[in-house]
């Protein structure tokens, strides 16, 4: 085959990449204000960072990758995830209405005989949670598979946590987080088969 010129490549790429983004576009869901401001839980105590890493039991690799602001208010970033809560609005990606009965509701979807949660929480400041809300908000829907990679650039952005390195990979991230000093790491199991057992919790 002959090789394209210079010039050629880059009117070839030029043309493709409009296709290339449109494959990983993510389709936008954007709840409407009131409803969002209805669902607004302000969790009491200090402010905190929480990454969930959904693991599978059988490979021991990550398979997903959510990222909860316990900042003025709570919501989760659920990344190019499939979990959905008429409960709890969403726009683009972050669920609003954190309690910690939908905590309980969002890890309890994820957990599962083949599956397990980590979840490994870090208080921060006011202003660092302020910032990780709004850097959530501003993100957008992910593509599929980019679970990792967008909390970690999102992290990464927050003042204390720019060692983050950007990653593909929910386990990856999973053990960058746990070099943050103060991250208190909790697994979560659930061994039914129909996902519907009680959750089982073990610190570390």
């Amino acid at each position: 085959m002959a090789r394209l010129a210079p010039a050629a490549r880059r009117l070839l790429a030029a043309l493709l990449l409009p296709l290339a983004l449109a494959a990983c576009g993510a389709e936008p869901v954007w709840a409407p204000a009131p409803e969002v401001q209805r669902a607004a839980y302000t969790h009491p105590g200090p402010k905190t960072l929480t990454l969930f890493t959904v693991i599978n039991n059988r490979s021991n690799e990550g398979a997903h990758t959510g990222f909860m602001v316990s900042a003025d208010q709570r919501a989760i970033f659920d990344p190019a995830g499939t979990f959905k809560s008429p409960a709890l609005p969403e726009r683009n990606d972050v669920h609003y209405g954190m309690t910690p009965r939908a905590e309980e509701i969002y890890i309890d979807y994820h957990a599962r005989q083949t599956h397990h949660v980590v979840k490994q929480e870090v208080q921060v400041t006011p202003e660092q949670a302020a910032i990780a809300l709004r850097l959530i908000e501003e993100n957008g829907a992910a593509p599929k598979a980019y679970c990792a990679s967008a909390t970690s650039g999102i992290l990464k952005q927050i003042p204390g946590f720019e060692s983050i390195n950007s990653t593909f990979f929910p386990r990856n991230l999973m053990r960058q987080f746990a070099d943050v000093p103060g991250v208190v790491t909790t697994r979560i199991y659930d061994d039914s088969e129909d996902n519907r057992g009680a959750l089982r919790y073990v610190p570390g």
